[in-house]
């Protein structure tokens, strides 16, 4: 007997109810309402986890618990204070107090890379000054070269110099002779 193709998308669905969504609409204004009252604009991160827990737990048991203990410490952390190099605290800005020297300050770092490659031009750049002047080993020894260079070259043009010299003193002292042999003088 053939058997039939199961689709398996559709197995474990599970919707949520809309009476939960709107119950937890309700619980999400009434949070916002007590914050308004209290005057908080922001949530602290143990306040947002205290929250995260009471949408997971039973409901109006942790909603009555966590709005009791807001305005308590939880644990110890209100006999050790202790400085969590990780932790990000939030810092909010207002727009009268931000001025132009701070956001100069708050401009953005360079990344390691580019530090880096700004770093290669600059001594690119410092070297080709160098080698320009002279100062450098490759400077001293292209200048060597250069001079050797220039030196053969000058002994090679006084050489074709004197040949050219030798050469029309023979062709001269020919014409002379032929000259001379002709009777021509």
């Amino acid at each position: 007997m053939p058997r039939k193709f199961v689709n398996h998308k559709g197995r474990h669905r599970k919707f949520t109810n809309p009476e939960e969504l709107e119950q937890d609409r309700k619980k999400e204004e009434e949070k916002r309402r007590l914050r308004a009252q209290r005057g908080v604009d922001e949530v602290t991160s143990s306040e947002e986890e205290d929250d995260a827990a009471g949408d997971k737990g039973s409901g109006s048991e942790s909603e009555e618990s966590s709005s009791e203990e807001e305005g308590k410490a939880k644990g110890v952390s209100n006999l050790i204070e202790i400085e969590n190099p990780n932790r990000v605290q939030k810092k909010t800005k207002k727009v009268t107090n931000t001025t132009k020297t701070e956001d100069l300050a708050d401009k953005p770092q360079l990344s390691r890379r580019e530090r880096e490659e700004i770093e290669k031009q600059r001594a690119r750049a410092h070297y080709q000054k160098l080698h320009a002047e002279g100062k450098t080993e490759e400077a001293r020894s292209d200048l060597a070269r250069l001079a050797i260079i220039k030196q053969q070259r000058e002994d090679a043009q006084r050489r074709r110099e004197e040949e050219k010299k030798v050469k029309e003193d023979a062709v001269k002292q020919k014409t002379a002779q032929t000259q001379k042999a002709l009777g021509k003088k």
